[in-house]
């Protein structure tokens, strides 16, 4: 049965819409039959076909991400009716589909769900590149097409599109299974989707270059995500603490930018601004993280705990640097990185004062990882300028901004210096 009939422009425009939302789980669905993603992305491409030519001349479906469905594992029955080696994959799949049409809808919802959380370890195996996955989740996942990805993260198309092709063709060459891993494996596992995840979202938070600070879309693709890998795996504190981090995190983007678009740091946020519904989902997922934990909490749980202290002060005075400079201990002690070590020299900075955070930060500045990492300097001009050694804050502001490569972050580490110089 479907709708009245609409115009040819708002039923693609119906099209459109439904498969941006309905993509990953046509993907996931049609990935289990013929076990290839690279595949079940043309055919869900080729129901987006069937779709733009029967919806202006027939209608919207009532159900239409159940006809979409149907349409694309339909065609992946028929493809694999084709295959020389259609016995085997009857077995592998473990239905008989010569006889049976396939549903118009799954009958048991979760099998659905399960196949979205295959479809997320597998476009985060870490057989792939960090680069590779990350594009890899956006495009099947988060929906975005190769020009949108490209521009999210600064990079020629082509690039973009060589990513995803050698990505899908290293799945199928390396036969990788599509399955949620168990025990140790999952364990391994996890660790590289929650980190692609946050690398997303990290990308729209604070943009590494370019014009705009902030790319909100990349923060939406990235909590859709993490809202999703909650549901589908209940159990797993980690994943929770991911979800509340990027909660609160993404509580804050209003509050972020000025009226030209410039970067506000976070003691000059206007708070009011900070989306108080968000922090509640935070709080919710924090709480959910720490029912579920049976050890000592993981880095995104710590890092959740880090944002919920920032997220329960109604002002930057009413911080509780303290807690959060623990907190910074625990994470440096459990992920230890010279980034997290930074970090938690603002911390001490705002707890003990700028002299014992600047022997922490100075002990960093010989770390390579860190030799062209902006924020470095700019922390060490921050505690400098504190310590009223201006001249000396004024250059580590001016190597900081010759060290970014985002404009709008360029022209705020300019004007701290020229602040240090008058």
């Amino acid at each position: 049965m479907t709708t009245s009939q609409p115009s040819r422009t708002d039923a693609r425009s119906s099209v459109e819409t439904v498969f941006r939302l309905e993509s990953p789980r046509i993907i996931a669905g049609v990935t289990r039959v013929v076990r290839d993603v690279g595949i079940a992305e043309e055919l869900a491409q080729d129901a987006l076909v069937a779709a733009l030519e029967q919806w202006p001349r027939d209608g919207v479906p009532d159900n239409p991400g159940a006809w979409l469905m149907a349409i694309a594992r339909r065609k992946a029955v028929d493809l694999v009716r084709r295959r020389e080696n259609y016995a085997r994959k009857l077995a592998e799949i473990g239905r008989d589909l010569s006889e049976t049409a396939p549903p118009e809808e799954p009958a048991d919802p979760e099998d659905i769900d399960d196949d979205l959380l295959r479809l997320v370890f597998t476009t985060c195996h870490p057989v792939l590149s960090a680069e590779a996955r990350t594009a890899l989740t956006l495009r099947l996942l988060g929906g975005l097409t190769t020009p949108e990805i490209a521009r999210a993260f600064l990079v020629p198309e082509a690039t973009v599109a060589q990513r995803i092709v050698r990505a899908k063709r290293t799945l199928a060459t390396k036969n990788i299974a599509f399955e949620v891993p168990y025990g140790p494996d999952r364990e391994a596992r996890l660790g590289s989707v929650l980190d692609v995840i946050y690398l997303i979202f990290n990308e729209g938070y604070a943009a590494t270059a370019g014009d705009d600070w902030l790319r909100p879309s990349l923060c939406e693709d990235a909590l859709r995500l993490a809202r999703l890998l909650s549901a589908l795996m209940p159990k797993e504190p980690e994943v929770h603490g991911l979800a509340a981090l990027l909660e609160f995190q993404a509580s804050r983007t209003a509050a972020r930018t000025g009226p030209r678009g410039e970067p506000v740091l976070l003691k000059d946020q206007n708070r009011s601004r900070w989306n108080r519904m968000l922090i509640a989902r935070g709080i919710k997922a924090l709480a959910r993280a720490d029912a579920t934990a049976t050890g000592a909490p993981g880095p995104y749980v710590l890092q959740a705990g880090i944002a919920a202290c920032h997220a329960h002060a109604y002002s930057y005075e009413e911080t509780d640097w303290r807690a959060i400079a623990t907190l910074y201990a625990l994470l440096a002690a459990r992920a230890p990185s010279p980034v997290v070590e930074l970090n938690r020299a603002v911390a001490v900075s705002m707890a003990e004062g700028p002299a014992p955070a600047l022997e922490i930060v100075d002990a960093l500045t010989a770390e390579p990882a860190l030799h062209d990492y902006h924020l470095l300097p700019s922390v060490r001009g921050d505690l400098l300028a504190r310590l009223g050694r201006t001249a000396e804050a004024r250059a580590e502001f001016e190597r900081a901004a010759a060290l970014t490569r985002n404009e709008r972050e360029r022209d705020l580490l300019l004007d701290r210096a020229r602040e240090c110089g008058s």
